[in-house]
């Protein structure tokens, strides 16, 4: 390597190998060198084979890598600011030796270049500034004392804020915690990782300890899928944007008139919550899926769903029968359901959940009722008499005979209080067009009874109307020819008397004459006003007839509907005298102290189309009761 300035004449055993170009070093860059061979190099240093160093601005601004240095590579200055810090591996000592191994803390505000064989661990970092809500979570390295405190290997601990936090190298950072806020309808399950204890925190602002983590609470599938829906219904959105933090307290808003039961695995004892109310599950709790029957007809694993409602409510199933004439039939059927339960009594509130699939098992036990007493009928009977033989088949008759109007399952507390029967349908195709036939042949004859019937009264009607007519004529025809016959006696007189005077002189003749004519003028005009006062008589006559006609046809109206509307209410105060003995008193007491709400629905319930219950202080109308 010749480094004078000036040219350089080869000599004749010499060859020029290459021309090398001088670095140029910088505040903000160092160049990192590697000894080939072990020499002595231009400034005085005796450099080993292997051994690497720096140059940089300090030893020269620019630099020729002798013939045994190979140029690793330029190193850019490392800057750290006031919130800044970083960890150096395998630092170099004051005599550029590595010590390997060791782990070195360097803060700002500081520039270095990185020694050769030195490294940063986790780059560059801020310093940790902590709110007053915020902490770190630390674990010891190895053994060192700390202000007060001698830590050891593996120990935990927490700084606080608000602070500025610089950690040093005998300390790793495990992760950075904040309070977390909880409502009083909020929580979240928190595990201590020395006991394995799980337990749910809420209604708090909370922070970790040292020695606890966040825990999850792992639900089946059916159970997260539910909640999903509840959420989603919560949010009015169509599909939920999150999925279900798994470390915040399970909570479900249990719906009015419905219950939740909760069993505790550790305790191995349940609980039942009745809406409306709010379910926050502890960390061992887990819901009682309810599985139920669904469709018509039913089919089981249809519903699933975290709460069972209490009623009242119906449910419908189409029951296959066969009568004792071998004519099968389908019948649908409707049923208004409801749970008998004390909310102070916990073991009878859980009765209702003895039975998974209530509504499977009382469509068949009831169908099985049905199915039974129609086996022992025949169509034509049942047909006529379906709704008295099912009420029978399912509630039993009393001592007189009466259908009764409650069925119980004593195993969960269900109450079964109607049945209605929506429709009868023949299972085979010739029955029912037999049915069809029958039903229109009776529809045509008696359409054809009514046709006749009312053709009748219109004959029987219009001849009355015409013999009044006939001998109000015939009576007017007498009276005319009355008058004619007095009218031609007075004119034969009038003749015999003209014919026997005319031999009388003829002034007395003509006196006599006129006389008579003015006699005669005046009995016309006398017969005249007669006649119009008949006339006027008998018309007078028929139109009081007509009128007291009339009257005496409508008061006749009058009469039937008053009488019907005596039947009718007669018939509604039975009715509602036999529903009220029906319901009882409790009923009507249970009625009064429920909200307008479940008054309606248990009327209709009842299966009333019309009807209102009222006093002075709080109406409730009932309109028809819906198909």
């Amino acid at each position: 390597m010749v480094r004078s300035v000036g040219a350089y004449l080869p000599d004749v055993h010499e060859e020029v190998l290459e021309t090398v170009q001088a670095y140029v070093l910088t505040e903000k860059k160092a160049l990192s060198l590697r000894a080939i061979t072990t020499f002595v190099d231009h400034r005085g240093n005796q450099r080993k084979a292997g051994e690497e160093w720096l140059v940089t601005l300090k030893d020269a601004e620019t630099h020729i890598p002798d013939v045994h240095e190979r140029v690793v590579g330029e190193v850019p200055i490392t800057t750290l600011t006031t919130r800044q810090y970083c960890v150096v591996l395998d630092p170099v000592d004051t005599e550029g030796k590595p010590q390997l191994g060791k782990r070195e803390l360097r803060k700002g505000e500081v520039s270095f270049f990185l020694r050769p064989g030195e490294r940063l661990e986790s780059g560059i970092q801020n310093v940790y500034v902590l709110e007053e809500d915020e902490a770190i979570l630390l674990r010891a390295r190895e053994l060192f004392k700390d202000a007060n405190n001698s830590r050891k290997p593996g120990d935990r601990w927490m700084i606080y804020g608000p602070s500025d936090y610089v950690p040093p190298v005998t300390v790793d950072i495990l992760e950075k915690r904040r309070k977390i806020p909880l409502d009083e309808n909020e929580g979240i399950y928190v595990r201590d990782i020395k006991s394995g204890k799980v337990r749910a925190v809420t209604a708090q602002a909370y922070m970790l300890e040292p020695y606890e983590e966040l825990w999850e609470k792992i639900v089946p599938d059916v159970v997260e899928e539910l909640l999903g829906k509840e959420v989603t219904r919560d949010r009015k959105e169509k599909s939920s944007s999150t999925a279900r933090d798994k470390t915040r307290v399970i909570t479900y808003r249990t719906p009015h008139n419905s219950a939740v039961q909760i069993y505790d695995y550790q305790k191995k004892k349940s609980r039942v919550v009745f809406g409306p109310d709010l379910v926050m599950l502890g960390p061992d709790e887990q819901f009682t899926i309810q599985s139920l029957s669904g469709d018509v007809p039913k089919r089981p694993h249809v519903i699933k769903s975290l709460c069972l409602l209490l009623g009242p409510d119906f449910m419908t199933d189409v029951v296959v029968v066969e009568t004792s004439d071998h004519a099968r039939l389908s019948l649908k059927l409707s049923y208004n359901w409801h749970f008998e339960y004390d909310v102070a009594d916990q073991v009878k509130s859980a009765q209702i959940f003895n039975v998974p699939d209530f509504v499977g098992d009382a469509c068949k036990a009831i169908a099985s009722r049905v199915r039974g007493i129609v086996a022992a009928h025949s169509f034509d009977n049942f047909h006529k008499s379906s709704a008295t033989i099912i009420r029978e088949a399912v509630f039993g008759a009393d001592e007189n005979g009466n259908p009764k109007n409650r069925f119980v399952f004593t195993s969960n507390n269900l109450v079964i209080t109607n049945i209605d029967i929506q429709s009868v349908e023949p299972v085979d195709s010739r029955t029912r067009d037999a049915l069809q036939k029958s039903v229109q042949l009776a529809i045509e004859i008696t359409t054809k009874s009514q046709e006749a019937a009312a053709r009748h009264e219109a004959e029987r009607r219009e001849q009355q109307a015409r013999g009044r007519l006939e001998r109000q004529k015939i009576q007017d025809e007498a009276q005319a020819e009355k008058a004619r016959k007095n009218l031609l006696a007075l004119q034969a007189q009038s003749a015999a008397v003209e014919s026997t005077g005319q031999a009388t002189a003829e002034a007395k003749a003509r006196a006599e004459a006129a006389e008579i004519e003015g006699s005669a003028a005046v009995k016309q005009a006398e017969l005249y006003a007669q006649a119009e006062t008949i006339k006027a008589e008998s018309a007078l006559a028929q139109k009081k007839a007509t009128q007291e006609a009339e009257v005496a046809h409508q008061k006749a109206l009058d009469d039937l509907e008053i009488s019907r509307a005596k039947d009718l209410a007669n018939i509604e105060s039975e009715k509602f005298k036999a529903v009220v003995d029906a319901i009882g008193a409790e009923t009507l007491a249970a009625i009064s102290e429920a909200g307008p709400e479940i008054q309606a629905r248990l009327l209709q319930g009842l299966g009333l189309k019309s009807f209102m219950i009222t006093d002075a202080n709080s109406p409730i109308g009932m309109f028809a009761n819906p198909v």
